[in-house]
């Protein structure tokens, strides 16, 4: 079968995708692999409707939707390769099955590269956060650190004093910051230690204090971590789209990435990181891939 679209990815960017695509009358594969990025997050949070519910709830309320339309097939597997074909793209997974379609969405998401800290992994989206839109307000005047590079540091300082005004910045020489933005930081009493957290001791992913290179023990209620990241699939290698200075997939603003048929959306091709953003990307992107299959018959007429 020659699908219209093969979307790659099935959480919320994907499936809102397939859902435009859906109601258009495309016939759509979605090919899943089950693993999205915020699978150990307890709570979603700043999407509206589904404020405070568990994401694994929020997906399976959206693949229900979504599968209401006979239109919209789906697949658990890997996606392992793509390449161009006379009739647009073939998509093969790890198992071996072969799928065409005429047009690709990439909604493969990003993977998180974490430190080797001992307790990390345990708590990281739960207690070790990444968004204080996401997760900020669970826990506002509470004390909190911050694990990042300088420049990301300083830009996520404002916003976490918002919320509270106990901050601490972990990991950073003082003299990695310019003397404007330290004067900055020491003036809001945001406070600057270089040494390297080793351990976070948790409770079921419930941070409760953190161990320094130095040996001291630091109370927490939360760390936020801005950590570097790699595209959560190689497969936009084989069809060359182009990756941004930042490392996201260029795309315009129909969610367009630099190859013709190929559509991005989700984390994978936008900073700001929620469920609201990667569900609109995904509309978007489901309506422009149908608004150039509905435009091509137009084409061939002389």
């Amino acid at each position: 079968m020659l699908y219209d679209v093969i979307i790659i990815g099935g959480s919320y960017a994907g499936l809102s995708a397939a859902m435009s695509l859906g109601r258009s009358l495309r016939k759509t594969l979605v090919i899943d692999a089950g693993k999205p990025c915020n699978r150990q997050t307890p709570y979603s949070h700043n999407f509206l409707t589904q404020d405070g519910k568990p994401p694994s709830d929020i997906t399976l309320l959206a693949k229900n939707q979504v599968a209401a339309y006979d239109d919209v097939d789906f697949v658990d597997g890997y996606a392992a390769s793509a390449k161009s074909v006379e009739s647009g793209f073939s998509v093969s997974l790890e198992s071996g099955e072969v799928f065409q379609g005429k047009r690709i969405i990439l909604a493969t998401g990003i993977k998180d590269s974490l430190p080797e800290i001992l307790g990390f992994q345990e708590c990281w989206g739960i207690s070790v956060i990444h968004c204080p839109y996401c997760h900020g307000y669970e826990y506002r005047g509470k004390k909190v650190g911050l694990l990042a590079p300088p420049e990301r540091a300083f830009h996520l300082a404002p916003l976490l004093l918002n919320l509270g005004n106990d901050v601490t910045i972990f990991q950073v020489e003082p003299s990695s910051f310019t003397k404007e933005q330290l004067k900055a930081l020491h003036q809001r009493n945001v406070k600057v230690v270089s040494h390297s957290i080793i351990a976070i001791n948790h409770r079921d992913g419930h941070l409760d204090n953190i161990l320094l290179y130095n040996g001291e023990k630091k109370s927490f209620s939360a760390i936020y971590a801005g950590l570097p990241f790699e595209q959560g699939s190689p497969i936009h290698l084989d069809l060359g789209c182009e990756l941004d200075e930042q490392g996201y997939l260029k795309t315009d603003h129909f969610q367009k990435t630099s190859v013709a048929g190929v559509f991005a959306c989700g984390d994978n091709c936008i900073p700001m990181r929620s469920v609201a953003q990667a569900v609109a990307s995904g509309n978007i992107a489901g309506a422009a891939a149908n608004m150039e299959l509905s435009q091509e018959p137009f084409k061939t007429i002389s």
